[in-house]
This record gives C-alpha cells, sequence and structure tokens, in this order.
C-alpha cells in the first residue's frame, strides 16, 4: 500500500508542477488504480506484484468506493448550499470597459442609441418565453445588443428537429434543457450579459412573480394557452410586451403595452381560433428562415422600447408574408371590453375601434 500511496503522490507532484489540469492529474491516478485493480485480480497469490500492493483487490475497491462516498456526499452539499444562498447582487458598474466600448461601438455611433442608450440596454432585464424558433434569434440579438440580463423560460429540450431553424443549438446539444445550451452559446457569445435560465413551463401560478423581476417580456410560444398566460401576466404587471407568431411562410409581430394607450394581446385576439385552422409547425411547416426574420424583429422592437430610439411597433401589427415578399401593417386599437385589460389602453389615449 506505501508502494501504491508513493506513486499517487509522485503523480499528483509531477502534475501539479507541470501545471496540469486537476482532471487529468485524477484521470491518470484513476489509471493507476484501475492497473493495481487489474494486477490483484489476474496475478496468483503471493506474487511479489500484489504484495508489495496491498496483497487483495478487496482492499482497494474498498477505499475507492469510500472515497465515491465521501466525494457525492461533498458534492451533494455543495449542491444544496449553492440552490439554497440566495444570489449576490453584482455590484453595480459605473462605466463601459475598453472591450465593452469596442464590442458596442456600432450602437453607440448611433444618434439615436448612443452612450445613454447603451447604459439603459446594460441596466435592462429583458424576458423571453419560450427558447424556441423566434426565442432564439431574439436572444442572440439581445444578448449581442448588450442587454444586461436576459432571462429564458422553456420547460423542452433541445430535438433533432429544432435544429433547421433554431439556430442556438447544434447537435452536441440535443437532449438537453433548450434554456441551459441557449445560456451556454450566449455567455460565450457575450460574457458582459448576465444569463438567467428557468428550465420550466410559464403557468399562470409563477407568471405575475417572475415578470416583476423584469422590464421587458418577449412571447415566442406557439400555443394559445402559453400566450394567454402571458398576456395576462404582463398587463397585471404593467409590463410592456413584445409578442409574435408564425405560420408556414407568415410572421406577426407587435408591442402591447396598455399603459401607453395600445391594446393588449387579448384586444386583438379575444377568441381562440378553431384549432384546425392554426396548425402547429410540426403539422404545416415553417420556412427555416422565417423566425430568424421575426425574431431579430422581436429584438429590435426591444431595442427601440428600452433606449427610446424610433418609433416602436406600439398600436400596430406588423405581417410579414416571406412567400411572395410582401409586409403590411395595420392598426390595432384598445377594445372596451377586453376581458384582461378592460380597455385599459382606452384610459391612456388608445381610440377604441
Amino acid at each position: 500500500m506505501i508502494l501504491v500511496g508513493v506513486m499517487i503522490a509522485t503523480l499528483w507532484g509531477i502534475g501539479a508542477l507541470t501545471g496540469a489540469p486537476r482532471q487529468a492529474r485524477l484521470y491518470m491516478i484513476g489509471l493507476l488504480m484501475t492497473g493495481v485493480i487489474a494486477a490483484h485480480l489476474v496475478l496468483p497469490d503471493g506474487h511479489p506484484l500484489r504484495m508489495a500492493t496491498g496483497g487483495e483487490a478487496a482492499l482497494w475497491l474498498l477505499i475507492l468506493a469510500a472515497g465515491a462516498l465521501v466525494w457525492g456526499y461533498g458534492r451533494g452539499l455543495r449542491l444544496l448550499k449553492a440552490r439554497a444562498a440566495p444570489a449576490e447582487a453584482p455590484a453595480p458598474r459605473k462605466g463601459f470597459s475598453e472591450t465593452e466600448l469596442t464590442r458596442y461601438a456600432r450602437h453607440i455611433t448611433l444618434r439615436e442609441i448612443g452612450g445613454p442608450g447603451q447604459g439603459a440596454l446594460r441596466r435592462a432585464k429583458v424576458l423571453v418565453v419560450g427558447a424556441g424558433g423566434l426565442g432564439c434569434p431574439a436572444l442572440t440579438y439581445l444578448a449581442a445588443s448588450g442587454v444586461g440580463t436576459i432571462g429564458v423560460i422553456d420547460d423542452d429540450d433541445v430535438d433533432l428537429s429544432n435544429l433547421g431553424r433554431q439556430v442556438l443549438f447544434d447537435e452536441d446539444q440535443i437532449g438537453r434543457p433548450k434554456v441551459h445550451a441557449a445560456a451556454e452559446k450566449l455567455r460565450a457569445q457575450n460574457p458582459h450579459v448576465e444569463i438567467r435560465p428557468y428550465a420550466r413551463r410559464l403557468t399562470a401560478e409563477i407568471a405575475e412573480e417572475l415578470f416583476g423581476d423584469y422590464d421587458l417580456i418577449l412571447d415566442g410560444t406557439d400555443n394559445f394557452t402559453t400566450r394567454e398566460t402571458v398576456n395576462t401576466a404582463a398587463v397585471a404587471t404593467g409590463r410592456p410586451l413584445v409578442a409574435a407568431a408564425l405560420t408556414q411562410w407568415e410572421g406577426q409581430i407587435s408591442l402591447y403595452e396598455p399603459a401607453r394607450g395600445t391594446p393588449c394581446w387579448a384586444c386583438v385576439f379575444p377568441e381562440r381560433p378553431d384549432a384546425a385552422l392554426i396548425p402547429s409547425c410540426a403539422e404545416a411547416g415553417v420556412l427555416s428562415p422565417l423566425p430568424g426574420i421575426i425574431g431579430a424583429m422581436m429584438a429590435a422592437e426591444a431595442v427601440k422600447r428600452l433606449t427610446g430610439a424610433g418609433e416602436t411597433l406600439a398600436g400596430r401589427l406588423m405581417i410579414h408574408d416571406t412567400l411572395y415578399a410582401e409586409t403590411r401593417t395595420i392598426r390595432i386599437k384598445p377594445r372596451a371590453g377586453c376581458a384582461t385589460c378592460g380597455g385599459r389602453g382606452l384610459e391612456a389615449g388608445g381610440a377604441a375601434p
């Protein structure tokens, strides 16, 4: 046993001196222990090598099992502590670093954004509901634009069928929760932004509390139940909502903010259409670049709303048809009898239809 202990200490010390990663050193020790146990199992009783390394394989297996239990207990304890401990708020940053100034230079050069606008983006918190076809490009451009805190909630896993249009993911991430796969890519893309993944379905029970932590909500979901939940919580918390939808070759998008005189989403879509009239992307198909087009528009609307640049789609519904290369915009107005917002946009100056 002493011989094996000396060999382990030697491997660890040489690895430390050469700057080998901890994982590599553990790997080499694991190979050594595998060789020792194999020698005990193969060599006959009384063999000098067996005697020099402890005599019995059972002893080493017992030691390894005890070590594994201690390691597992420690790791589990650390995970529980990390989950239970409140996250420390990062210290506020007063100015941009040289790296950030270079990264955001093209934004800062725009007179409609400039330094103050880029600062507003860094202070902003945006929640994206859905990490699918619309969520992927929206998340990409929010992170690239320097939005300081980006949340993403979705309960789905990456699937091979997603890769034709959900551009944040790759084959190595198949089977992983979408929010964690997306967070990994976004952090690599821009380490200056905070990514908060929520690997769960958005429900009415958690929506209002979650929305309260954010300044702006983006809805890229593909079912009416979640869209209704998102809109109800956005109205209840007074959060502006950028919502978009896709079907085959066509996409639509608007900014809903009743507190500023616009309709809420339910003002425009008060009733669920027949399910046969709104087949899912899996049933009807969708053009691969279409989510990228509309998702990028969602990010653009978010940037304009957060910085005050230009004119948003508030009070207008944009419909983009890629098959015939047509884009049209229609006026949308608050509805006095809306069951969700009660026509709140009318009180803020919106005109009834």
